[in-house]
């Protein structure tokens, strides 16, 4: 795959995706205003990652509520969400590259969504240290990558990331701010919160491009955003119980979709 022209925000977009810099993947420089003239698809298969970063293919138990009166095991599991927002920063470049011919508009609120991916970064990896850990001290699982570039469409895209994986971070995230303020963790609790705050945005945008793109009666959004998860992914990942219907309404999900999702079952699995 040939790289994109240096100067463009596609270089950018490459130069960030597959740096192993851990710097760089912290905070890297402004992204240019320039567009590779018809630029071509281009689907990164996989992030570079720093020699800081161990990746596993198993995903460590998360602790359990009362397992977070430990600070390491509070630091565990911020290292993960610390790992989320990189990937979900990672993709959002990733899309820019995958899909050149997006509006305008929407390039221009995944690059917002980036930039707010790399602040909850930061203050994860501040609140890590508080913690008297580090960025690095954890094994990290690229479970986002193993399943979000699967994505054939940019409704594909915008149906997994805004609409599901980081819908259902309004749902944790909330869960998580509570069993960090049980353990007296103030701080944790109110990262959580914010970060929560600060995604319902991400969701509104994923779910008015979504609807843009896959035009259809506002009573059949839940089919046809449940149709257009890639297979293993479905509705059964992309929700935490119970729903924070709050925030989800705020994003824009009507109680019809809200009912459909809060309802799914997988069906049987079919006979081999």
């Amino acid at each position: 795959m040939i790289p994109p022209p240096e100067g463009t925000l596609q270089r950018w977009a490459w130069a960030y995706i597959t740096t192993q810099d851990l710097a760089l993947k912290i905070a890297p420089p402004p992204p240019p205003d320039a567009l590779e003239p018809e630029a071509p698809p281009r689907r990164v298969e996989a992030p570079g990652r720093p020699p800081e970063l161990q990746v596993t293919g198993r995903a460590p138990k998360a602790p359990g509520p009362e397992a977070l009166r430990d600070p390491r095991r509070r630091a565990q599991i911020l290292h993960t969400f610390w790992h989320h927002e990189l990937q979900a920063a990672e993709l959002m470049a990733w899309a820019i590259l995958a899909f050149p011919g997006m509006p305008e508009p929407l390039r221009r609120g995944l690059l917002k969504v980036l930039d707010d991916e790399l602040r909850h970064m930061a203050l994860y990896q501040e609140h890590l240290e508080r913690l008297g850990s580090q960025v690095g001290a954890f094994p990290v699982r690229d479970w986002f990558w193993q399943r979000v570039p699967r994505s054939e469409t940019l409704a594909h895209f915008l149906a997994v990331m805004g609409m599901g994986l980081e819908a259902a971070n309004l749902d944790h995230a909330p869960r998580f701010a509570a069993r960090f303020r049980a353990v007296g963790d103030e701080q944790g609790a109110r990262i959580q919160e914010q970060i929560a705050e600060e995604e319902i945005p991400h969701c509104a945008l994923a779910l008015h491009w979504y609807q843009r793109l896959q035009q259809g009666p506002p009573e059949g959004l839940f089919q046809r955003w449940s149709s257009t998860l890639p297979p293993p992914l479905s509705p059964l990942l992309m929700r935490g119980l119970p729903l924070d219907r709050g925030r989800r309404r705020q994003a824009g999900f009507d109680p019809a979709f809200l009912d459909a999702l809060e309802r799914w079952e997988p069906g049987p699995t079919p006979p081999a």
